[in-house]
């Protein structure tokens, strides 16, 4: 069983203080942190006398186990005083770690009860349900429904309970865990449900007999959220994260790369990842260089992989991205109460989560020098303090820093510690521009169409063999990410299969229609040329077909076409207007 740290305990308690069986709460050392009245009336003790006390020392050690459930629930006898009672214990998990347990005291019921008719105290405790305005749920072994109160009834818009009893608990109820409960055996309190477009919170308690379960109970706690704004608006913060955590584990997921599926075939890439796939398999530290969209990030999550640390995190840090006054606390993490705004509970720091696995820290140039000093000590000692705390953590955790700046040259200015830079450079990873290796641009442009294809729905198969000849010829000053960029454009706006010269940004288009008009210029007919001697006649004859070219493959406008041509705007008006080009 799990309970989120974001449900509020004063609610919690507020709701546990209504319910008739005794219950207390104790931490993962035992010791009692909550008590309801009805714990504190059964045992005759004041709160004063239970809070604060071990568990053991309320209900004694002499038990008789009758049910254990996976060690996660446990139900005994035992004797307090001249009383009798029936104790169930359940264990309360947080991080896969023991946080503590739930104990539900009941009291056994004499002999002279017990042999009532079991007809008689059905009716009877169907009766009594029945009256309390409470939402109750009961099922047997298989998650047939055998009771329903009546509030739950009108809370599902069933005119009479009886309707239900006899059908399975999902026929009846939305988002049902019952049957789940009664297979498990596991307990669930404070679980949020989602009924009639309002989310609900439930408590479910599996019932046992001699070792053996054989139904649950479940009840709504709270059926009108909107009174716990409190509450609702921790779920809310709660879902949003949980939508973060999803999206970052998807871009994670994407970013599980190898050595093979890097796009590359060229001398210089595969001296490139030969030469990493062996620094892979040490820990030291590495520097990964290039220029911005070269795909540095890709090849520290191949080396990643690559390593004996592929089972461990892979944890990045952009040390550009993070403020500076909040960059610390990132790497680090910090105690509860270590400053304003501190999470209750303390946070974990970057390096702290790489436990056992690596930390990426791209843009390492941009870390400021007071920074640089305390990572330098991670990196000699190999451990951490967090902010605001005494304890010393020691950690296991691989290094990979990353950078499109000189930091040779920036340890010369004094804009980069000499000592960390020597520390990080123990093995430097050199990847070449895409200007430097443009033998592998048709490859890594066929990769990203396919890529692309998947994510915008699309299904271009090439580029025309102008555009090819563009590609080539451009230096991509952005690398990789300016080539998916320019196809990403492109294949929003192309009607077919194949990307034509048009479809390409203007700086690009400009760069393929100027050759093609200067070709277009001079291709002028030879037999034209011997008829008519005319220089002035000729230039105008060419001029007028260039700039109906132009206007042609600019779709007709007319900045477009002026930029193309390399003229004013307003020289192009003169001369379609002097040669009445339409």
């Amino acid at each position: 069983m799990h309970i989120d740290e974001g449900v509020n305990l004063q609610l919690t308690s507020h709701a546990l203080q209504l319910m008739n069986n005794g219950i207390a709460v104790t931490n993962y050392d035992g010791i009692i942190t909550f008590s309801n009245q009805s714990f504190c009336s059964m045992l005759n003790k004041t709160e004063n006398e239970i809070i604060g006390k071990q568990i053991s020392t309320i209900i004694p050690d002499s038990k008789k186990l009758l049910v254990n459930q996976n060690d996660n629930l446990y139900k005994y006898e035992c004797k307090i005083g001249n009383q009798v009672f029936i104790v169930n214990e359940s264990f309360v998990y947080q991080d896969g770690k023991k946080h503590g347990s739930i104990v539900i005291l009941e009291t056994k019921q004499s002999k002279e009860k017990s042999i009532q008719s079991l007809e008689t105290i059905i009716s009877q405790y169907e009766n009594a349900l029945n009256l309390l305005s409470e939402c109750i749920l009961g099922v047997d072994e298989q998650g047939i429904i055998n009771f329903l109160s009546g509030s739950y009834a009108q809370f599902l818009g069933i005119d009479d309970p009886k309707e239900a009893i006899g059908k399975h608990c999902t026929e009846v109820v939305e988002n049902t865990r019952m049957h789940i409960i009664v297979k498990t055996g596991n307990a669930e309190i404070g679980h949020i449900q989602r009924i009639n477009n309002r989310n609900i919170i439930a408590i479910r308690i599996p019932i046992a007999k001699e070792g053996k379960i054989i139904g649950a109970i479940g009840k709504i706690m709270f059926h009108d959220i909107q009174q716990f704004k409190a509450l609702a608006d921790q779920i809310s913060t709660m879902e949003s994260k949980l939508s973060y955590y999803q999206s970052e584990l998807k871009r994670l997921q994407r970013g599980k790369l190898s050595f093979q599926s890097i796009i590359g075939e060229s001398e210089k890439m595969n001296e490139v990842k030969a030469m990493a796939l062996k620094v892979s398999k040490s820990r030291s530290t590495t520097l990964i260089r290039g220029e911005s969209g070269t795909g540095k990030e890709l090849f520290a999550h191949a080396v990643h992989n690559a390593s004996p640390r592929a089972a461990g995190s892979f944890i990045r840090l952009n040390c550009a991205a993070i403020p500076r006054d909040l960059l610390e606390a990132e790497l680090f993490g910090y105690e509860e109460g270590a400053f304003t705004g501190a999470k209750k509970g303390g946070k974990p720091g970057k390096i702290e989560l790489a436990h056992n696995g690596t930390l990426f820290l791209d843009e390492i140039g941009d870390m400021p020098l007071d920074m640089q000093v305390k990572l330098l000590r991670v990196l000699q000692e190999k451990e951490i303090e967090r902010i605001g705390g005494t304890n010393i953590r020691k950690i296991d955790v691989r290094f990979i820093a990353a950078t499109h700046r000189n930091l040779f040259e920036m340890v010369q200015k004094g804009e980069f510690r000499e000592d960390l830079y020597y520390r990080l450079y123990v093995f430097a990873i050199d990847i070449p521009p895409l200007r430097e290796r443009k033998e592998d641009i048709i490859h890594i442009t066929k990769f990203l169409i396919q890529k692309l294809n998947e994510e915008l729905g699309s299904s271009v198969l090439s580029l025309d063999e102008r555009v090819r000849d563009i590609f080539m010829e451009h230096d991509w000053p952005g690398n990789i990410r300016e080539l998916e960029n320019v196809l990403e454009r492109s294949m929003n706006v192309v009607e077919g299969t194949i990307i034509q010269v048009h479809h390409l940004p203007v700086y690009l288009r400009k760069k393929g229609l100027q050759e093609e008009l200067y070709d277009e210029m001079f291709a002028v007919d030879q037999d034209e040329i011997e008829m008519n001697y005319s220089l002035h006649m000729e230039v105008e004859s060419a001029e007028k077909r260039v700039i109906a070219r132009a206007l042609e493959k600019t779709a007709g406008n007319r900045k477009e076409a002026a930029e193309l041509l390399g003229i004013h705007r307003a020289s192009l008006y003169r001369k379609i207007d002097r040669y009445g080009i339409q």
